[in-house]
């Protein structure tokens, strides 16, 4: 494992010794792209890893710096950002357990990728990363899986930002929030917010004080509940008809 310190353009980011925990023992291996590999295999990667932890509100990488590396979120959630030309913000979307950043193919990258908490990764050099990809044609389909999941979570927020009312958008993303919990086991009745209502507006094109008033109009519904750090979904199958409008 390397350990010499902070990966180009990683500012803010501290690097720690790699737990008594294997790759072969991560928890989070079985929702991540690494599922497809053996034991030896994984040997290979972990060989190529960096482990990473990253403070809150600090960058991992920002727009324009050099894309020479891979990251999968191992623990915590990112918020995935791009300045546009008029200076605004746009949240792109948010990182999770499982999620690697930095696969795509531009030599710069696109968006810049901040904590919203604490939050850990493993770091791969790309060129020794693609080596490896290049090497296991099954580690590649399931890279091509990931791009399929991910690129629908893209059409899915286009469709979003179209033709929708303020309530309606605002529970599509909660239910999408919920549905990519699932995927990685974290199923509750509770679901946890760690971006900020600012942050919701910027992702769905809306300004904070109508999230707000969105957020408070279902709780007054009983649609949900909200709770410190989050919301409890209380009526389900009322978010889903917003969402389906």
């Amino acid at each position: 494992m390397q350990t010499t310190g902070e990966p180009p353009g990683a500012g803010h980011v501290c690097t720690h010794h790699r737990s008594e925990a294997s790759c072969a023992e991560c928890q989070v291996r079985l929702v991540s792209v690494c599922a497809a590999l053996t034991g030896e295999e994984l040997g290979l990667l972990e060989a190529l890893s960096q482990q990473i932890h990253l403070d809150p509100r600090h960058a991992l990488f920002r727009q324009g710096d050099d894309a020479n590396a891979v990251y999968n979120v191992t623990e915590g959630m990112l918020r995935l950002s791009r300045l546009l030309p008029d200076g605004r913000r746009h949240v792109m979307g948010f990182a999770m357990v499982g999620d690697f950043l930095g696969l795509a193919l531009p030599a710069r990258f696109t968006v810049t990728a901040e904590a919203l908490g604490p939050v850990r990764l493993c770091r791969f050099e790309k060129r020794a990363f693609a080596a490896l990809v290049a090497d296991k044609p099954h580690l590649l389909q399931r890279l091509h899986e990931r791009a399929g999941y991910e690129l629908t979570l893209a059409q899915d927020h286009m469709m979003l930002l179209g033709r929708r009312t303020a309530e309606e958008k605002v529970a599509s993303f909660l239910l999408s929030l919920r549905e990519r919990y699932g995927r990685i086991g974290q199923t509750s009745v509770t679901l946890e917010l760690p971006m900020g209502r600012q942050d919701i507006a910027d992702h769905l094109g809306l300004t904070i004080e109508t999230v707000s008033r969105m957020l408070t109009r279902l709780d007054r519904e009983k649609a949900i509940l909200i709770v410190p750090g989050g919301v409890r979904l209380l009526d389900g199958g009322r978010l889903e008809s917003l969402a389906a409008a």
